[in-house]
């Protein structure tokens, strides 16, 4: 894989709902940078694992990744909590994981030239898919306030879902990635620290762009 030189790298792991997704889009906006949420890509092949259980195999899930554009990752259908439980379970599979990560390394490195960079986030981008970023973040809140947040997301799109089945689902993701053994989350020691409990998402945004800036500038 040919990759681009000069070009700005942003990775950021989180955990669900910590609001990592719409902290990088505003970053990746800003800054002319392709984003890639690449839990997304999970979510994608959760719910063709759904649709096709028979189909689904290593052979399958090849073709599926072959064929996907970064448009494919925004489709409301892989917000549900069926797909969220499932996309986990995927992720712990070591041969699914190093097809996704080619997928993965090629947009890191190698966005289209109409970009000034990339920005990607998911759970082990800032040791594993891009340990040489430029910027590494690691965003965080408290448990109920992401859930709550991820529950507000899915009443806006009509999903029958109670607070206390979000909340379990979040805390059960939690401990799946935090725990499994292949890539699992966790907060790199050059990664900064960012808590968006009590913050609003323009202070969020701010803040990184300080450090941004301030790097960018020097």
């Amino acid at each position: 894989m040919k990759r681009r030189k000069n070009i700005i790298k942003i990775a950021i792991d989180s955990p669900a709902a910590a609001g990592a997704g719409t902290l990088a889009k505003a970053i990746s906006k800003h800054y002319n940078l392709l984003y890639v949420d690449t839990g997304k890509t999970y979510r994608v092949l959760a719910r063709e694992k759904i649709n096709n259980p028979k189909k689904f195999n290593l052979t399958f899930v090849k073709k599926k990744i072959n064929k996907l554009r970064i448009k494919d990752l925004n489709k409301k259908n892989l917000l549900s909590n069926e797909v969220g439980t499932e996309a986990s379970i995927i992720a712990k599979n070591k041969s699914i994981r190093n097809l996704v990560h080619e997928f993965q390394l090629k947009f890191a490195y190698s966005p289209p030239k109409r970009y000034s960079g990339s920005c990607l986030d998911g759970r082990d981008i800032t040791y594993n898919i891009v340990p040489d970023a430029d910027f590494k973040f690691f965003i965080n809140a408290n448990v109920r306030t992401r859930a709550l947040r991820r529950y507000k997301e899915l009443k806006k799109l009509k999903m029958k879902i109670s607070f206390k089945e979000v909340l379990k689902s979040i805390k059960l993701r939690d401990k799946r990635d935090y725990t499994r053994k292949i890539a699992p989350l966790k907060k790199t020691k050059d990664s900064v620290l960012i808590n968006t409990t009590n913050l609003s998402k323009r202070a969020c945004f701010l803040k990184i762009k300080k450090i941004i800036d301030k790097k960018i500038k020097n």
